[in-house]
């Protein structure tokens, strides 16, 4: 099959046991589909990556400046409550997009955090209005939590539905490939906004740009989402009652695109987990992924600066380095399950975490060097995991509980071992055990571990017959 190629499935004729015809897959129009997810999701992660960054500016400018500490400390506390909101916007918005469709949530929550990201970039200062504007920012980050938590459940779901079945590992890690390049682009705006200003300016009002900026790029990003088509595995889903096989009824190219029928897996394999069992090992899958993720991408840089004494310019440009480096990685992983199986993968990932962990830890000195290695291996072992959190959650959910499941396990265990994790880490750090911390990794690591032996292998399966 082409990349020019139009495939129209047109399926069996209507009766008993017969699937009905099974909509004309463009894949012209997949890929700009998928072009358009992805390059909001990049915004959106971007946004959300642009608070943090900017987060000592934010806390003199919308919290009481007498008391810097508390100020920080609050601004960070916004922070975590917006954690706290996605696994019910994933629930909320993947029940909706469960029902009328993926496009409609991702047009939806594209609007939303473009909203929060004017909101922030506009809101009056502490010094004008008082506490008003951190009950403003407060808002903002909980309208933001909320179409996140939506956003990532239905993100995952979609870019799935819609990738050819052969390459859908590859496809799915565009998905993550958003988190580290909406990293990566905020901390470049921050270094060119704090190293362009001077303190003061940026203090006034530089750190508005990047939120307006996000704002008004996410303009074009929605333009793309509103002529986005619906994934076909969702519209047959709501339009054919269950059979056996669907797949068996599509021919050629059409199959291929809809991925393995029945016929390629064992009943085993097949046999339909139950849904709280299907989202405890999602849970741990991504608890696992998640805590490893924010120790290298979030809290690696600060335990550098503040324990090591490593300059905080290089600390920050040996991240950005070492995220292109794990950027680079994702596809890659996404392709290499696409030829062995998710399993082989997904096993060098746990195994690995839990192998490296303390020894690349105890690594990092006051070098950058030393934190950009460091940082570089952890993301390479980290991206086998996140690069086939897509493809596994939806070879996992059946259709018509896809989005809502994977809003409710992906969102939680983002909320309490992703937002928890620099905590923990530094909490370890100051009680002079920072072995805990690395434990604490360990433990997500070992629970991802089991939920890989328990998942089953469905590489490239149709997703309308998962059940």
């Amino acid at each position: 099959m082409t990349a020019d190629s139009r495939v129209t499935a047109t399926g069996a004729s209507s009766g008993p046991g017969r699937a009905p015809a099974t909509p004309a897959i463009d894949i012209k129009k997949q890929r700009r589909s998928m072009l358009a997810s992805v390059t909001g999701q990049l915004l959106e992660w971007y946004e959300w990556s642009a608070y943090a960054v900017f987060a000592p500016f934010i806390a003199g400018a919308l919290f009481n400046p007498q008391n810097q500490v508390s100020a920080l400390l609050s601004t960070f506390g916004v922070f975590a409550i917006g954690f706290l909101f996605r696994p019910l916007g994933g629930v909320v918005f993947g029940r909706i997009a469960d029902k009328r469709g993926r496009r409609f949530v991702l047009v939806t929550t594209m609007l939303m955090m473009a909203g929060g990201s004017v909101m922030i970039g506009l809101l009056p200062t502490f010094e004008s209005i008082g506490i008003f504007a951190s009950a403003l920012l407060l808002l903002a980050r909980v309208v933001q939590g909320f179409a996140h938590g939506g956003e990532s459940a239905t993100a995952n779901s979609y870019i799935a539905e819609i990738a050819p079945a052969h390459r859908r590992g590859l496809w799915g890690s565009t998905v993550f490939m958003t988190i580290f390049g909406g990293a990566i682009i905020a901390f470049v705006i921050g270094g060119i906004i704090t190293g362009t200003l001077s303190e003061p300016d940026v203090q006034s009002w530089g750190w508005r740009i990047p939120f307006l900026l996000g704002a008004v790029l996410a303009v074009v990003a929605l333009w793309l989402r509103v002529g986005m088509v619906e994934s076909q595995v969702f519209q047959a889903d709501e339009a054919t009652p269950a059979v056996e096989d669907p797949a068996a009824t599509r021919t050629g190219s059409a199959a291929l695109h809809a991925g393995l029928g029945a016929e390629s897996f064992s009943a085993k394999t097949l046999a339909p987990l139950s849904r709280p069992l299907s989202i405890v090992l999602i849970f741990f899958l991504v608890s696992g992924v998640a805590a490893s993720n924010y120790t290298w991408t979030s809290y690696v840089s600060t335990y550098a600066i503040s324990q090591e004494g490593m300059d905080p310019s290089g600390a920050y440009w040996s991240l950005v380095a070492a995220l292109v480096v794990g950027l680079a990685a994702l596809p890659f992983w996404g392709a290499v399950s696409d030829r062995v199986g998710r399993r082989p993968v997904l096993l060098f990932f746990a195994i690995g975490v839990i192998v490296t962990q303390f020894p690349l830890m105890a690594f990092i000195d006051d070098r950058p060097w030393t934190l950009f290695v460091a940082t570089s291996i952890g993301l390479f072992v980290l991206s086998a995991g996140a690069s086939l959190l897509a493809c596994v959650m939806a070879e996992t959910f059946p259709t018509h509980a896809r989005t809502a499941s994977i809003g409710l396990a992906y969102s939680l265990a983002t909320a309490v071992f992703g937002g928890t994790t620099p905590y923990v880490n530094q909490l370890a750090v100051s009680q002079g055990v920072p072995w805990a911390a690395n434990a604490f990794i360990l433990f997500a690591a070992a629970l991802a571990l089991w939920a890989v032996t328990r998942l089953p292998e469905r590489r490239a399966i149709d997703l309308t017959i998962v059940r």
